[in-house]
Formats: C-alpha cells, sequence, structure tokens
C-alpha cells in the first residue's frame, strides 16, 4: 500500500497530513478555511486517495501561511508515497467541465518540479479564501511533490466553478499518473530513474 504521513511546525502553521494513493476510504480535511477543504476533498475524491488533514494556521492574519504550507506538505507525502515510482504510468492529463468553466491540469512526475498556471479570476476571496492562493497551492505542491505541472483554467465566468475545476482536473491527472501498469518494468524513463 503507498502511503505516508507527513508533517511542518512553524510559528505559522501546524500540520499533520497523510495520503493514501490505493484506498481512498478516508477523506478528512480540516484546514479552518472552508473553501480549501471543499477544494482538497474535491481533490482527494476525484483523484480517488485517501487523505486526512489537521491544520491550524495563523489565520487571524490570512489564509497564505495555511494554504500554501498545506501544499508543501501535501506535495511531500505524495513523493513519499511514490516510493521509487516503479511502474507508474508517469503521465496524466485531465480536462474537467464544472458547469460554465473547463479546467485543465497535465502533469508529469518527472522529478523535476516545474509549474505553467493559468487562470485569472473575478472575486478576490470565497469566503477566508483568497483566489490569488490557488497558484501559490499548485506551485507549492509541485515543487514539493517533484511533479512537471500545467493548469489552465480555459475558460468559465463563476470564479468558485473555475478554481473546483483546477482542482477536480488535478485529482484525476494525477490518479492517472500514479497508476501502476503491470507492463511497465522499472520506471517510465529513458534514464531509468525520475528524480
Amino acid at each position: 500500500m503507498r502511503q505516508a504521513s507527513s508533517k511542518r511546525e512553524t510559528s505559522e502553521t501546524r500540520i499533520e497530513l497523510a495520503v493514501n494513493l490505493d484506498d481512498p476510504t478516508e477523506v478528512n480535511i480540516h484546514t479552518g478555511v472552508g473553501f480549501f477543504d471543499h477544494m482538497l476533498t474535491a481533490f482527494a475524491r476525484h483523484g480517488r486517495f485517501g487523505l486526512k488533514a489537521a491544520v491550524e494556521g495563523d489565520l487571524h492574519i490570512d489564509s497564505h501561511h495555511t494554504v500554501e504550507d498545506t501544499g508543501i506538505v501535501l506535495g511531500k507525502a505524495i513523493r513519499e508515497a511514490l516510493g521509487d515510482k516503479q511502474g507508474i504510468v508517469r503521465f496524466g492529463t485531465s480536462y474537467v467541465p464544472m458547469d460554465d468553466a473547463l479546467g485543465f491540469v497535465s502533469l508529469d512526475i518527472s522529478g523535476r518540479p516545474f509549474l505553467y498556471f493559468e487562470g485569472d479570476f473575478k472575486m478576490q476571496s470565497l469566503g477566508n479564501f483568497d483566489t490569488e492562493l490557488v497558484r501559490e497551492f499548485f506551485q507549492a505542491f509541485a515543487f514539493n511533490a517533484g511533479i512537471t505541472l500545467h493548469a489552465r483554467v480555459l475558460y468559465g465566468e463563476n470564479t468558485h466553478h473555475k478554481i473546483e475545476a483546477l482542482f477536480k482536473a488535478l485529482g484525476r491527472a494525477l490518479r492517472e499518473a500514479v497508476n501502476i501498469d503491470p507492463e511497465i518494468k522499472g520506471v517510465l524513463s529513458t534514464k531509468g530513474l525520475l528524480e
């Protein structure tokens, strides 16, 4: 079973997180940021991952540290859960419609972190979630997971729908990439390793 736990404690946040790539039974997320909980739940459910996260952050300031640091810890946990990456499909791509919006994510579990992000949000915040933090989360996640990640909102009007489409697409693309194909011997790389 591919699973991992990760913790982070700073003067700004305290995070305990566990991920299970092969058992989606338990999804339990509490960050203190309602919309972010909703997005992480969508990511886990549509990626068919188990995900537990208990986050305490300096929300009296804003939600920036909570969201970014959760991306850091989630990325590290995914990277650890993947282990030596033997047999994984490696690449994943997903288009997700959410009513008026269409989100796109394509990724490569390459060991070479990179983010291309394109998305404009009319609303500056949804509850206590600042929408500019979507990019911050994706960057923190990609760089700590060792993933090359391209994410775009192709179109849409409703800010909630656009962001939700991206998080669902991230879950679905990651699910495709972490799947194990028994026909792949070792790692899917001409170099013989993914790092």
